[in-house]
């Protein structure tokens, strides 16, 4: 996702490296990397000028502070890491303020109205929107509009019913219509907010956008939703212009933008229109629609990740008592197999493994934004751990090459595979382990420099010194793996 204003921004960096002082000679050869990747990446010609005038006098223009204080202690900044400071503050005001609101009431019944390009995602937008009205105590029903594209209603009624949502739709009349009418049919169902899923074209046409005037016209829709497709580049900005010229437009729905190695629409389509992006749509799963943060995409885009957002799809799938548990278990170094296990499900519900690893800060190790993660090898690993018994599970350290020759029979992975895995799998268990012992070196074992290293430190709890009972939970196990060991021989 953005590889491609990733990439500019990574090279910028890259230049400035080791500097002591920014002269402008510098920050011009910066500013050009940026520059490039960022018309490459679609972004529209007159936002892209604006936004490095804004960053260049800045960058010029200020005296860096190169100590800072963090939690009461000083810590040293670098011209480079005031550069990238600059950068995130101007990309953040650029495709904010945040506002992700809805406008609900005063109608005991309110409408929004979701309009778009045949091809943008609109449909399953739909009933992705609909799915978080439901998850935040709302009660919506789901209007098929669309009376031109072959299999429209079908698609929308099965997406209700798996989400058990009423979908409306009524043949024969015209959309204008049909929409009036199930504003009347929700109060019947005792629903409080109708989503109308309106017609697309494969281009803009006066047909298109006159009937869907009429329909705001006949209906008075609360929030009109333009669901744009982020692979389209610059013809995004076009569409949205002429969207809310016609209908004043609410904002925006970003869809695809997790397959899009450009992201233009994401940097151009606010600033143009003065309109917020509301939520980015990301993935196949129903589930998967985002309030947009502009902070986090910001922060994704300069590859330090975007910590928030991943801890808010955590929070959604996760219990937090039995998190801390497990967080305390693995600083100990002492989870299993059967534990690994259940983060990996976990792992799954949270979505897509390209999405999760782009919200970790992995330009800041030297590893490049835009990895893609092929998700069926958590089935590999999976089916490689369920192919262990409850013994094996529990004691890792068991895993000989007669068992590991086993599991890959019973797998039907290479042995190189689970011997692959288990070298991952312990090598992950020490690293925890030494985290909770040896904070500050672990860490910089990682390659975090020192200042890093010591904010993230004063996070992470300080282990207990040993007692006699894990001394001798520990002596047990080894007893345990011995005699495994006796036994396969």
């Amino acid at each position: 996702m953005l590889e491609m204003i990733s990439g500019g921004f990574r090279k910028a960096q890259e230049l400035l490296q080791g500097k002591v002082v920014l002269q402008e000679k510098h920050i011009e050869d910066a500013i050009k990397e940026i520059r490039i990747s960022l018309l490459e990446a679609d972004v529209e010609f007159h936002v892209v000028k604006t936004f490095l005038d804004k960053v260049k006098e800045k960058a010029i223009g200020e005296i860096v502070q190169t100590r800072v204080s963090h939690a009461g202690k000083k810590m040293k900044a670098t011209p480079e890491q005031h550069f990238v400071k600059i950068c995130y503050d101007e990309l953040s005001a650029l495709m904010g303020p945040v506002d992700t609101s809805l406008k609900l009431g005063p109608r005991p019944i309110s409408a929004i109205m979701m309009v778009g390009l045949q091809g943008s995602g609109k449909t399953t937008t739909t009933a992705k929107l609909a799915r978080h009205l439901q998850k935040n105590g709302k009660k919506p029903m789901m209007v098929a509009a669309d009376i031109y594209r072959p299999a429209a209603i079908d698609q929308l009624k099965v997406l209700g019913s798996r989400l058990d949502i009423p979908v409306f739709f009524a043949p024969g009349k015209t959309p204008p219509q049909i929409c009036r009418d199930a504003l009347e049919a929700a109060q019947f169902k005792g629903c409080n907010v109708v989503l109308f899923d309106t017609a697309g074209r494969t281009i803009l046409d006066d047909v298109l956008m006159g009937e869907l005037e009429d329909i705001k016209t006949m209906t008075s829709p609360e929030n009109i939703l333009l669901v744009v497709d982020a692979m389209i580049g610059q013809e995004s900005v076009n569409v949205a212009r002429e969207f809310d010229r016609r209908l004043d437009l609410s904002g925006f729905i970003l869809t695809k933008l997790d397959g899009d190695a450009r992201g233009g629409a994401a940097l151009s389509i606010k600033e143009v229109t003065k309109k917020p992006i509301k939520f980015l749509g990301m993935g196949e799963s129903l589930d998967r629609l985002e309030e947009f943060r502009p902070d986090g995409l910001a922060s994704r885009i300069l590859g330090y990740g975007d910590i928030v957002g991943l801890v808010k799809d955590f929070e959604e799938v996760v219990d937090e008592k039995k998190a801390e548990e497990d967080a305390r278990k693995l600083l100990k170094g002492d989870f299993t197999y059967d534990d690994f296990l259940k983060q990996l499900k976990l792992m799954k519900k949270m979505g897509s493994l390209t999405d999760l690893i782009s919200k970790l800060p992995l330009g800041q190790f030297g590893i490049p934004q835009g990895v893609q993660v092929d998700d069926r090898e958590l089935m590999r690993v999976e089916a490689m751990i369920n192919s262990m018994t409850v013994f094996e599970r529990e004691h890792p350290d068991s895993l000989n090459d007669s068992r590991i020759t086993r599991i890959s029979s019973g797998c039907g992975q290479p042995k190189n595979k689970v011997v692959e895995l288990t070298h991952r799998f312990n090598t992950m268990r020490g690293l925890m382990r030494s985290i909770g012992s040896g904070k500050k070196k672990a860490l910089g074992r990682l390659g975090l420099d020192p200042g890093l290293a010591g904010m993230i430190d004063e996070q992470i709890p300080s282990q207990p010194k040993k007692s006699l009972v894990d001394l001798k939970k520990r002596k047990n196990m080894r007893k345990a793996v011995k005699k495994a060991k006796r036994r396969n021989r």
